[in-house]
């Protein structure tokens, strides 16, 4: 029989990668890439004072303009995560800025924070939700993550944040503000920690009624930098970290002819680097923090290690490209074969 989620992303890697991407968009927005199973108890994960029916989330950049928000819900993320929206409607880089690497499983993209503007990303919003009985904004979807930026040019750090922050917290189940990208002159300087705490707050001062707030950092940072981050989110009041955006760094192991181009590299080569990231930051975070571990996750064992290692939910975005839908289910049955074979009834369990 015929996989048309298969057939489909096989004639979609055949497009240019923005071509396809649109397209992907476009299926997914109005329900033509299938939906996902029901998720096994087990895989249930509660952080952020929120249920998540699985940890597995999408990491922001897929969905940067909140068009596809309920598809990608159905089709069976733990999670998911749009943006990076900014204050004003940009173009970002100029074309080509995104790359296959398909002999190393990964992407480079210089894509610029290319966005809608906040305007109509809300107005892209807007019909998922619904006013409860008490007149609050309640999703009609999963958990839904929004991950602000600034735009390139005549940006306020410490006035787009916090207003960025005002117009997307009563959609958002949680934000993230994005410090971290590599395509945006100046955007990593916001990550020191005296900048960071001047950040959390305005925003903390501005919105104290915020939905939980965390930071998206680098990996590109020395080791000894994530200590002073760590105790700054802490005590900016932020609720967690996403560990990592992707990375400058080109290991020595890449095959693809477009290796050298530039922008900020995902997928499997930046696995070894996000693991040693979580490794730090979690022993130094010792359960504080909500931690989210991003970077080359393409099996239910990279998954569980993730968790093991003291993180509280993942994202994937770069096997998404490659696999399509089909990864969700993949990952999900290797999970749980995994937990079985590690005697772990539940993904509570690692919590305690």
């Amino acid at each position: 029989m015929l996989d048309i989620g298969k057939t489909a992303t096989w004639l979609l890697r055949r497009l240019d990668p923005e071509t396809a991407h649109e397209l992907a968009i476009h299926s997914i927005a109005h329900g033509l890439a299938g939906r996902g199973r029901p998720d096994h108890s087990a895989l249930r994960t509660d952080v952020l004072g929120m249920s998540f029916p699985n940890p597995i989330g999408l990491a922001a950049g897929f969905d940067k303009n909140a068009r596809a928000v309920r598809g990608l819900a159905s089709l069976g993320f733990g999670f998911v995560e749009t943006g990076t929206v900014t204050p004003r409607p940009q173009s970002g880089n100029p074309r080509p800025r995104l790359f296959r690497l398909t002999e190393d499983r990964a992407i480079i993209n210089r894509m610029g924070f290319n966005s809608c503007g906040i305007d109509r990303f809300c107005q892209n919003l807007a019909p998922l939700f619904h006013p409860d009985r008490k007149g609050h904004v309640q999703p009609a979807s999963a958990p839904l993550g929004i991950n602000l930026g600034i735009n390139k040019t005549d940006a306020d750090p410490l006035v787009d944040y916090p207003a960025l922050v005002g117009r997307t917290k009563s959609y958002a189940s949680y934000i993230t503000i994005n410090l971290s990208s590599p395509n945006t002159p100046g955007l990593r300087d916001l990550q020191a920690a005296d900048m960071l705490g001047r950040l959390l707050e305005a925003i903390q001062t501005a919105h104290p009624d915020r939905p939980p707030l965390l930071v998206k950092l680098a990996p590109d940072l020395g080791d000894r930098a994530y200590a002073p981050i760590l105790q700054t989110a802490i005590d900016g009041g932020a609720d967690g970290l996403i560990l990592t955006n992707t990375t400058l760094a080109r290991p020595t192991s890449l095959r693809s002819p477009h290796k050298a181009e530039t922008g900020g590299l995902s997928g499997a080569p930046l696995a070894e680097r996000a693991r040693d990231v979580l490794g730090l930051v979690s022993q130094l975070n010792a359960r504080r923090l909500c931690l989210i571990s991003s970077g080359g996750i393409e099996t239910g064992r990279d998954v569980l290690d993730r968790l093991r290692m003291g993180a509280d939910l993942v994202q994937v975005y770069t096997a998404f490209i490659y696999e399509g839908p089909g990864l969700l289910t993949r990952l999900k049955q290797e999970l749980l074969q995994e937990m079985s074979r590690a005697g772990i009834r539940s993904l509570a369990t690692l919590r305690r």
